[in-house]
This record gives structure tokens, sequence and C-alpha cells, in this order.
């Protein structure tokens, strides 16, 4: 079992920047492929950004290419998603999730099994 507990979240206006956090407890992280989804009101939740638990290979979705960073230090288990230039159309709320290694479409989120609660993530135009 691995707990995913997310924070960082809030309120920003466009073109600033927020730095999001999922802390894992109960296994290595670095053991699982992770992952940001996100989802808006009235959407489905969308792929926002993976890495791989071998290579930390990173894969995004179009619209967060170039502004969104994700990362994940082992030390703190924590895995990481930096958000910058923020627009008013990334409002929603921020999921982590991880997945096996045996995981092979990083951007389905049917392929994670844990997910964390959610963070809100709100941007003022």
């Amino acid at each position: 079992q691995v707990q995913l507990v997310e924070s960082g979240g809030g309120l920003v206006q466009a073109g600033g920047s927020l730095r999001l956090s999922c802390a894992a407890s109960g296994r290595t992280l670095s053991n699982y492929n992770s992952a940001w989804f996100r989802q808006a009101p009235g959407k489905e939740r969308e792929f926002v950004s993976a890495i791989r638990w071998s290579d930390d290979r990173t894969h995004y979705v179009d619209s967060v290419k170039g502004r969104f960073t994700i990362s994940r230090d082992n030390a703190r288990n924590t895995l990481y998603l930096q958000m910058n230039s923020l627009k008013p159309e990334d409002t929603a709320v921020y999921y982590c999730a991880a997945g096996p290694i045996s995981l092979s479409r990083h951007s389905s989120d049917s392929e994670y099994v844990y997910w964390g609660q959610g963070t809100q993530v709100t941007v003022s135009s």
C-alpha cells in the first residue's frame, strides 16, 4: 500500500507559480511510476505529467509543456510538480498517482493504483 498526500495548492494570479508536493508513505515511491492528473469542474480527469520509475523519463500533456516540471526526491519520498506561467485554464483539483512498474500507458488514469486526495489550484485572470 502506498499512501499519497498532496499539498501546495492555492490561489494565484495568472502568470504566477506554485509547487505541488505529494508525500508518499508505506512504500518507496521510486519503485512506482508516478504521475499528476487534474480535474476541472464539469470536466473529466486529465493527465498532466508522469515520471518513469526506472530512468526518470518524463511526459507532459501538450498544454503544460515548457511551463510545468515533474520531479521526484527519493530521499524525501516525495513527488513534485513545479508549475510556472500559470493560466486560468490550469484551474483544477490536482491529484498525484502511483502505478506499477508494468504500467504501459502513462497518461491513462486507469493504470494507476494509488491516489492522493487532491489539492485545489485556482488561477485568477
